[in-house]
């Protein structure tokens, strides 16, 4: 199996860049990009990353805006998902610093409402 993918943007071969001109003299051509794979998996644990499948981030949205139905389609979703939470609101007192000509600045205190979401266990 080969360590190299070719980028998958359909139009990736038309981009006008010098990295994908190859040839020579009269006998130039525009080439897809060939990407190595795990060229940015820095934890070295073989982990698909989606840019061993495209050069950039040019490609990447080209592809998607060309079959992101077709992408879509590949795990629908029929219905929406949902996680069990508990919400809790917690008050804490925090501050806020007021700039005043005469003193400098003045650090003045003031109750904050915090949200909290844990979810919940359902085993």
């Amino acid at each position: 199996m080969s360590n190299y993918n070719w980028c998958h943007n359909p139009s990736c071969h038309t981009i006008e860049t010098q990295s994908r001109v190859r040839g020579t003299g009269d006998n130039k051509v525009l080439r897809t990009v060939k990407i190595k794979q795990g060229r940015y998996n820095w934890n070295d644990d073989n982990t698909p990353n989606i840019w061993d499948y495209f050069c950039n981030q040019n490609c990447l949205h080209q592809f998607l805006g060309k079959f992101a139905q077709e992408v879509a389609n590949l795990n629908p979703t029929p219905k929406p998902k949902e996680t069990p939470i508990k919400v809790k609101k917690v008050k804490e007192e925090r501050y806020r610093y007021r700039y005043d000509s005469v003193n400098g600045q003045e650090r003045v205190p003031y109750m904050s409402t915090r949200t909290e979401i844990k979810s919940v266990d359902n085993d």
